[in-house]
């Protein structure tokens, strides 16, 4: 995420535990310096749920949306998630 979006390590830090509340989920996120001290070998353990093809994050300027094994469920019931990153502050 660092490099992606060209951010210090506190501010990523922060986006990603941003993200990670939006999309609901209860990941721990390394604080900054943990980041600065170790960056070569910092083993992050994410759960694995297995996908049985590619999994996709796209992010554009209506918000992030993954896409992958589940959209055929989502298109069943009808059921989106979208995270919002930032909000207009005119919005009605």
């Amino acid at each position: 995420m660092k490099l992606l979006f060209g951010m210090p390590l506190r501010q990523t830090s922060g986006f990603v535990k941003s993200l990670l509340q939006l999309m609901k989920l209860d990941w721990p996120v390394p604080d900054f310096s943990t980041l600065c001290r170790r960056p070569r070998r910092l083993d992050v353990i994410i759960p694995f749920h297995g996908a049985n093809g590619p999994q996709k994050l796209l992010i554009d300027s209506t918000g992030i949306k993954a896409e992958g094994e589940g959209e055929w469920n989502a298109a069943q019931t009808r059921r989106r998630e979208t995270a919002y990153l930032a909000e207009s502050a005119h919005r009605n």
